[in-house]
């Protein structure tokens, strides 16, 4: 929608998460696709709320290759995930880079400071300069709605993937939008072969790198003449180069400063940047996470100060930002304690774990809310590295551990994260099964529900909650040979499980159990999507 003279403009006040939803709806985006992860979740599903192709991937690389593929077929698509889902999709992100596209593709990758709900807090700026990708950075809503459409126009403009990377901040908190979408209508879906660019074999892979990194500088031109780097005008004694929220924390530590704001962080402008440092007497860089801006800056010769490393780590906020400007590195405030979280009362989870405890498990555990069942009163969890890890660290302990051990180990994985990641674990386990046996134990409640009730390919919806095909987990076991597969009500069924579980782990089989029971938060909501399904089936 564009504004004119004779209507006033519409203002929203959206999410980041919202903004970037509208301005892909705005756009025309025929399809967006990711897995859902804490803080990127809600774009996805606000994209198909308000009218949006979307829909769920098994994890974050099929996401990718599904959106590379309508970007080769001519459409606009978005594909969304935190950033360690970036990990997972990094195979076809780099290639794609290689490759380019046709349609635009943009990638969001929300990154998590501080690790409000993630295993790590990576700085996924890395990732841009190492896959040769061009990466945007909005600081409000605003800018995350304006900047989804730049990535559209530079995308399509340059035929390359495009990076949106966005934070904690950025994804939840809420600003004014005013929606005016600028760039030019959609082209028709349509596939022109193109076997040279597309094909990534070494003799048609190592010219695409060379056009790749050639874009690359013509992408730097761009930036250095573009409107997405702004300078503000303020003292020339002390000047700020920021980037996303840090520029809002960083205004409001030192509103008398001046300041240059870079939007598109990389490739960077490095002339307008140069002219900027030359007009203050002390430039500092202010940024979140790791000094990727400001190294880079040091490298090119520009005199530019950091950060402290004490500042590494968290999320930045007005204070701290007070405090690296003074170059304040005394000890900060421990951060008020909040109440630890843990496993809703009546989950069916904490069954399993009161088990896994009695009997004394080496339990390898996953990414999920049952990950809480390391906390007391279970402390029933020894490894978490990432999603689908369980049953390959599983696998690997009963390799080398002496056989009474060995016989101890128990992989523990829920429902939403063997999709994701623990179907080709179970193939290992298939493959390469140690001599004691190996018991892989699912915990199945019907949703993926650290992020928000969710849905996946177990449980037969789609991401509007429509039914569609399900993976049903025990035919899929049974179909790779494992004949000692089983499936309880942890509630219902508590003796049974326990006394099953028992005799898994001394038969010296491979052992899938299945722990079956809807989550609480999710159990009336799924009853609804199966009442709803069925009337529609008695329609037809």
């Amino acid at each position: 929608m564009v504004s004119d003279d004779t209507t006033p403009a519409e203002r929203l006040l959206l999410s980041g998460n919202e903004a970037v939803a509208r301005a892909a709806l705005d756009a025309g985006v025929a399809l967006g696709t990711g897995y859902p992860g804490t803080p990127s979740t809600e774009i996805l599903e606000n994209f198909s709320r308000i009218g949006g192709l979307a829909q769920w991937a098994p994890n974050e690389k099929v996401a990718m290759e599904v959106a590379l593929g309508a970007s080769f077929a001519g459409a606009r698509t978005l594909v969304t995930m935190k950033h360690v889902g970036l990990n997972v999709a990094a195979d076809p992100l780099f290639t794609s880079a290689y490759t380019g596209v046709t349609g635009a593709m943009v990638i969001v990758t929300a990154d998590d400071p501080g690790m409000a709900s993630s295993q790590n807090e990576q700085d996924n700026r890395h990732y841009a300069r190492a896959a040769g990708i061009p990466m945007f950075e909005p600081s409000d809503s605003q800018e995350a709605y304006d900047f989804t459409l730049r990535a559209i126009e530079l995308s399509e403009k340059f035929h390359t993937p495009v990076f949106l990377r966005v934070t904690t901040r950025i994804c939840h908190s809420k600003t004014v939008v005013i929606p005016t979408c600028s760039v030019p209508a959609p082209q028709k879906p349509e596939f022109i072969r193109n076997i040279k660019s597309r094909v990534m074999i070494p003799a048609y892979a190592r010219p695409a790198h060379k056009r790749m990194r050639e874009r690359l500088t013509q992408i730097t031109d761009w930036n250095e003449r573009s409107n997405l780097n702004q300078t503000i005008k303020g003292n020339d004694d002390l000047g700020i180069i920021a980037t996303g929220i840090s520029y809002a924390h960083a205004r409001e530590a030192a509103p008398e400063a001046s300041f240059l704001k870079i939007g598109l962080t990389w490739p960077l402008p490095i002339k307008t940047i140069e002219n900027f440092t030359q007009s203050v007497a002390r430039c500092v860089v202010i940024e979140e996470g790791d000094p990727v801006l400001v190294e880079t800056l040091l490298a090119a010769g520009l005199k530019v100060e950091g950060k402290d490393p004490m500042y590494r780590f968290g999320e930045l906020d007005v204070g701290r930002v007070r405090r690296i400007l003074s170059a304040d590195t005394s000890p900060e405030p421990a951060p008020a304690k909040g109440k630890p979280p843990q496993l809703c009362p009546g989950c069916p989870h904490r069954t399993g774990f009161e088990i896994l405890k009695k009997l004394n498990c080496i339990v390898p555990g996953d990414i999920g809310c049952y990950t809480l069942g390391v906390l007391p009163p279970f402390e029933a969890m020894d490894t978490c590295v990432c999603m689908g890890a369980s049953i390959g660290v599983g696998l690997g302990m009963r390799h080398v551990l002496p056989d009474e051990e060995a016989r101890r180990v128990v992989s523990v994985i829920g429902d939403s994260t063997f999709v994701h990641s623990g179907i080709t674990g179970l193939v290992e386990m298939v493959y390469n099964p140690p001599k004691t046996g190996h018991v892989v134990l699912i915990l199945d409640n019907g949703t993926t529900a650290m992020t928000g009730l969710q849905e996946h390919p177990g449980t037969g919806r789609k991401l509007d909650h429509q039914p569609t095909n399900q993976i049903i987990f025990e035919d899929f076991a049974k179909s790779l040979g494992i004949e000692r597969v089983e499936v309880f009500d942890p509630t219902k069924e508590a003796e049974k499980f326990e006394r099953a579980l028992a005799e898994a782990l001394k038969s010296g089989e491979l052992c899938v159990i299945i722990a079956r029971r809807p989550c609480l938060l999710a159990v009336k909501k799924i009853r609804e999507y199966e009442k709803q399904a069925a009337e529609a089936n008695a329609h037809e």
